[in-house]
């Protein structure tokens, strides 16, 4: 199988790229002109369950395999990425629509997750401790899983799926792999190039489609684990299907990220943190900041500023060095985020700049929406509430510190929030008072760095986290042991001196 000039997607099981049962294929269009890009397979249940299988077939060989020796295909893998890096951002960007500049930062973070995490091959760390009891030691360690379901979005093709299947192997969990529909291609380069670093067959297998195999991967009886990110409505469903086999779920899915900015904030700085917070990935971040909480005083020169760089970005066809945002990565999106604007002015809120479809010289079956700023709008309407998923932000004022906390903790997400302001306590206090995962001071709301904890409060997610050590968490067991060497019984809280 070619890595990058695909327009063709397959399914991979048991070390075989292979079509779906019955032949069905879903046709891919590049976003930015419309234009049939390629396809792939529309799996069924049937694929998913040949997956499980070869991933169960293979994990007791993979599981033996010593943590070192499954990191060094991980290296391998992040020379590969490394050595492809524009040949991959090149392909995100025709298949899910962001400029270059961010599909190459999405294979970055590919790139610095599978170094940091490779590198627990060689730690996995449990810990000792002193036992209660004489001569007894007492410690603990990781153990897998089992064969995990990685299900992921569209808008970080490989940055996201490395999050969940680079820990997932270095663990020794074995991968059924379900990208989203709008981006198999991506997915089968990330496999293709895990295979030719030389990963074993069935250790990590990927089956592209939509719900029917999302839904018959959730609920296959050999599943040990599920790894989710996207929508909460969807996430809560798979929760449940989860919860009803007893088994372990790791949840990644909305937000409504809320940046404040207090009077002594720098408005040079503010306009291009969230310009790019606000707009970057036209908005289809979960970190996208979609709420901006300003104080009376700076509100109607934020909004100014805000307007004028949104009027001014350069929309286009990602592919172009000069376009500073893409489409949307669908139809069905911007008719999504076009009806949200309505409800936003049938609620009263003031439409400043954009809120309508764009049509480039050229581009005209491209998928674009322009850059939109909200003013006037008031912590209970949707677009206040709701993640929109487009390049919308809308303003809300805040007379005080503590009612811009309010509004920040107002909804139901707790992903990400920030905060502008040179006061030192302003600062402090927005750290310990805002319930989000995530606290910017003096940036935007997005932006994740691999060596640390990635997740959020609430309705964003249900405890896990990715990135960091702390990711090992959700694909491993703990494992108690004991050995007793007194050479007698000893009980423990029983027998004390």
């Amino acid at each position: 199988m070619s890595t990058f000039e695909v327009t063709t997607a397959r399914n991979y099981i048991a070390g075989r790229w292979t079509g779906a049962t019955g032949g069905a294929v879903v046709v891919l269009h590049n976003p930015a002109t419309g234009a049939v890009l390629g396809e792939a397979p529309a799996s069924a249940a049937a694929d998913v369950d040949a997956a499980v299988r070869a991933a169960a077939d293979a994990w007791p060989r993979w599981r033996a395999t010593p943590a070192p020796r499954r990191a060094e295909i991980l290296y391998r893998t992040a020379e590969l990425l490394v050595r492809r890096k524009e040949e991959l951002a090149r392909l995100m960007t025709r298949e899910m629509g962001k400029v270059l500049a961010e599909t190459r930062g999405d294979v970055q973070e590919a790139i610095d997750m599978t170094y940091f995490i490779a590198g627990e091959g060689r730690r996995l760390h449990g810990y000792t401790t002193p036992s209660e009891m004489p001569r007894k030691a007492a410690y603990c360690v990781r153990q897998p899983l089992g064969p995990v379901g990685v299900i992921t979005p569209w808008n970080f093709p490989m940055a996201i799926p490395s999050w969940k299947i680079v820990p997932a192997l270095v663990c020794g969990n074995t991968v059924v792999f379900k990208p989203a529909p709008q981006t198999p291609l991506s997915a089968a380069a990330f496999v293709a190039i895990l295979e030719e670093a030389g990963l074993p067959a069935g250790v990590l297998n990927l089956v592209c489609g939509g719900d029917e195999p999302g839904r018959a991967l959730v609920e296959h009886p050999g599943v040990a684990m599920v790894s989710f990110t996207g929508s909460t409505e969807v996430g809560l469903q798979v929760a449940a299907r989860c919860a009803a086999r007893g088994v372990r779920v790791s949840l990644e899915m909305g937000g409504k990220n809320a940046a404040i900015v207090l009077d002594d904030a720098d408005l040079d700085l503010v306009t291009d943190a969230l310009t790019w917070a606000a707009f970057g990935t036209t908005g289809q971040r979960c970190t996208a900041c979609s709420r901006v909480v300003a104080t009376p005083a700076i509100r109607p020169a934020l909004v100014d500023r805000l307007a004028d760089r949104a009027r001014r970005l350069r929309v286009g066809d990602g592919l172009d060095p000069a376009t500073e945002m893409g489409p949307l990565v669908s139809d069905a999106q911007r008719a999504r985020v076009e009806q949200y604007v309505g409800l936003g002015r049938g609620e009263g809120a003031r439409v400043v700049v954009g809120g309508g479809r764009l049509a480039p010289p050229g581009l005209e079956g491209g998928f674009y929406f322009a850059p939109t700023v909200l003013d006037e709008v008031r912590p209970g309407m949707r677009v206040a509430q709701e993640e929109i998923f487009g390049p919308v932000v809308g303003v809300l004022e805040a007379r005080t510190l503590g009612e811009a906390f309010e509004v920040v903790n107002g909804v139901r997400y707790g992903l990400s929030a920030s905060i502008f302001t040179r006061d030192v306590f302003a600062a402090h206090r927005a750290i310990e008072e805002i319930r989000t995962g995530i606290v910017y001071v003096n940036h935007g709301t997005t932006g994740a760095e691999v060596h640390l904890p990635f997740g959020g409060m609430r309705d964003t997610g249900n405890g896990h986290r990715e990135g960091g050590l702390q990711v090992l968490d959700a694909f491993t067991e703990w494992k108690s042991v004991y050995i007793d060497y007194s050479g007698r019984l000893q009980r423990a809280q029983i027998d004390r001196d």
